[in-house]
């Protein structure tokens, strides 16, 4: 059974949960919530994704928000821990950022989220 997240582990603002709403509400396939997903790459030393799901695995942790569930695997815990999900700009330059990400040995490039990214 999937365990819940909360608030020092994974925290959403209002604008991110009112727009992941949004997005979910557009989706005309059942889905479980969002998952958010760590890669290889950028500042921290890892790079996160969002995806609509329609699976919840036993060993997953969900954060349940009124209006949307966010749900992470183990792996990505390890990395999200503490991490806040704003969803910032309007129009073309609105997007969702990651906030208090934690870098991992070494500094971090300085430029993540901006247009060029990490290199």
């Amino acid at each position: 059974m999937s365990s819940a997240l909360n608030e020092t582990e994974l925290t959403l603002t209002t604008p991110a949960q009112g727009k992941m709403a949004e997005l979910m509400g557009q989706v005309e396939d059942k889905i479980e919530g969002i998952r958010v997903f760590a890669t290889p790459g950028g500042c921290s030393g890892v790079s996160f994704g969002m995806t609509f799901t329609d699976q919840l695995n036993d060993e997953d942790h969900v954060r349940d928000y009124e209006s949307v569930k966010v749900i992470v695997d183990p792996a990505t815990l390890e990395h999200i821990r503490g991490v806040e999900i704003d969803f910032v700009g309007d129009g073309a330059d609105a997007r969702f950022v990651f906030n208090n990400l934690q870098p991992a040995g070494g500094g971090g490039c300085g430029t993540c989220g901006s247009q060029g990214g990490c290199s």
